[in-house]
């Protein structure tokens, strides 16, 4: 029997034995707990960002405790370790956030919403430079237990998705206002480069499409820099000829700086870095980050 290492909250559980159901084969689960998940009280960019929820699951794979992970896409650095490989990217759910409590437009002035992400923060208070934040963190039914706290709150579609917590749904937010996180929606499913066996029965839940739109965001990250302090987002679409077309975002921790580009090609790695230096190179992203002393 395959042994696969998750978290242990509710939605990496269910993530988990999505996969297992794809696989058509009974998975043992090897639940693991986090940097993240420990440190509820700290906000995730100040414990380093990405990878505070990956770390320890990875080094059950490495280590031997399991044969594979399943992670959110979204919460990986965007290289692997050595040793280990994203050998599935399962067909991406919805990659959107989305808003419980309110819609954007029915938000009085000067209201409160709850994220701990600086992604949204930032993307939101260039949208609607009147609103107010306030941090967040938990699971997904500790946050919609708070949402009573604040004006609105902001999850993944994803997460309300999986979980069949749609209802709760105010709106889902259009990338053209919010981008999402690299990765947001996927699941990235890692084993050790090493284990043949294992990696040919993962390919059996690969899907192509998903794979392109993942691989170019997450090369859009690795341009701009994976210790970047600064909100960060990416969105890929594979259309029916194979082509990807990416837009990247990065902004100002305060919203009152935020730079665009979108492009499209076919080499899906290429594109994202291409993304990147244009933001880099000729969009003052190289700018906002040493403002910061990013690199």
């Amino acid at each position: 029997m395959l042994r696969a290492a998750t978290r242990a909250s509710a939605l990496a559980r269910l993530q988990t034995d999505l996969v297992a159901a794809s696989l058509g084969e009974p998975v043992e689960p090897v639940v693991v707990q986090t940097t993240g998940d420990r440190r509820t009280d700290v906000a995730i960019w100040e414990m380093g960002g990405q990878g505070v929820f990956v770390k320890e699951v990875q080094a059950a794979v490495l280590d031997g405790r399991a044969d594979f992970a399943v992670h959110s896409a979204k919460d990986l650095p965007s290289e692997s370790p050595d040793g280990l490989i994203i050998a599935a990217v399962p067909e991406r759910d919805d990659p959107r956030d989305a808003l419980v409590g309110s819609t954007l437009d029915r938000l009085p002035v000067g209201a409160r919403v709850g994220t701990g992400s600086v992604r949204r923060r930032a993307q939101l208070a260039w949208i609607r430079p009147d609103l107010t934040f306030a941090g967040l963190r938990g699971n997904i039914d500790t946050r919609l237990a708070k949402a009573s706290d604040f004006d609105a709150i902001v999850v993944a579609a994803a997460a309300l998705r999986r979980l069949e917590r749609t209802f709760a749904i105010d709106e889902v937010l259009d990338p053209s206002v919010v981008l999402p996180q690299v990765g947001q929606g996927a699941l990235a499913v890692e084993c050790r480069t090493d284990d043949a066996d294992v990696r040919e029965r993962l390919a059996s839940i690969e899907h192509g499409p998903s794979r392109l739109a993942v691989e170019a965001e997450r090369a859009y990250l690795r341009e701009i820099g994976e210790g970047c302090q600064l909100p960060v987002g990416a969105l890929a679409t594979v259309g029916a000829d194979g082509g990807v077309t990416l837009t990247g975002m990065i902004a100002s921790l305060d919203g009152h700086t935020l730079l665009r580009h979108g492009d499209h090609g076919d080499d899906a790695v290429a594109l994202g870095r291409s993304v990147a230096r244009h933001l880099l190179d000729d969009g003052g992203a190289t700018a906002l980050l040493s403002e910061v002393g990013g690199t």
